[in-house]
């Protein structure tokens, strides 16, 4: 009977043939410009240099490789709001947020506008799930605007007349409104003049 040779300890099943942190960025770039509906699986393959199967395999679906796409940018993209947010005074940090958003959306190194602000407002109904996880992301990213507001009024940089949820939701309103702009075409220096004017309204 013919022995058949040991396989020496390699790991069985045929190994990646691409780089999936690159392909990932790929292919957040595709969604951030296209969005999801409008980024087809083509689009994302010929982004990401590999096949549909492999895409599959890695990723296991769109919606999953969008989710984790996601997850990358708010680690990498949107974390200068969690670290600006943390600055002493209320306006310093406020005004670091709204000046980095008018410079990231603008940047011609990537696509315009903001990932999550304004992402899958709507969508098929198959989409839905899809849908509610980038609402959470921007009721999250709320939070964060809240927490901050309130605790500059405890501190005494607010008046406690000042209603920090309503605060949240003019500067969310403020942010979104921004990336909606960049998308249009929009200039940093545009931008930056809705900056000063939102600014404005912590001094009333």
């Amino acid at each position: 009977m013919k022995k058949t040779s040991s396989t020496g300890g390699r790991p069985r099943g045929r190994p990646r043939e691409f780089d999936r942190e690159a392909a990932l960025a790929r292919a957040l770039e595709v969604f951030w410009r296209y969005g999801y509906e409008g980024a087809s699986i083509a689009d994302l393959t010929r982004a990401m240099g590999i096949t549909a199967p492999s895409l599959y395999t890695a990723f296991h679906s769109k919606e999953a490789l969008y989710r984790e796409a996601l997850a990358r940018y708010q680690t990498e993209v949107g974390a200068s709001t969690v670290r600006f947010l943390e600055e002493p005074k209320i306006r310093t940090a406020l005004a670091s947020v709204l000046r980095e958003s008018a410079k990231q959306f603008t940047a011609p190194a990537h696509p315009a506008g903001c990932m999550v602000s304004t992402a899958v407002l709507s969508c098929a109904e198959e989409n839905q799930p899809v849908a509610e996880h980038v609402a959470h992301l921007r009721k999250k990213a709320l939070g964060l605007f809240q927490a901050r507001f309130e605790r500059a009024i405890a501190e005494g940089e607010l008046p406690e007349t000042m209603d920090a949820a309503e605060l949240a939701r003019f500067y969310g309103a403020i942010i979104q409104g921004m990336s909606v702009q960049a998308r249009d075409g929009a200039t940093e220096q545009e931008l930056l003049g809705i900056v000063e004017l939102a600014l404005d309204r912590l001094q009333q």
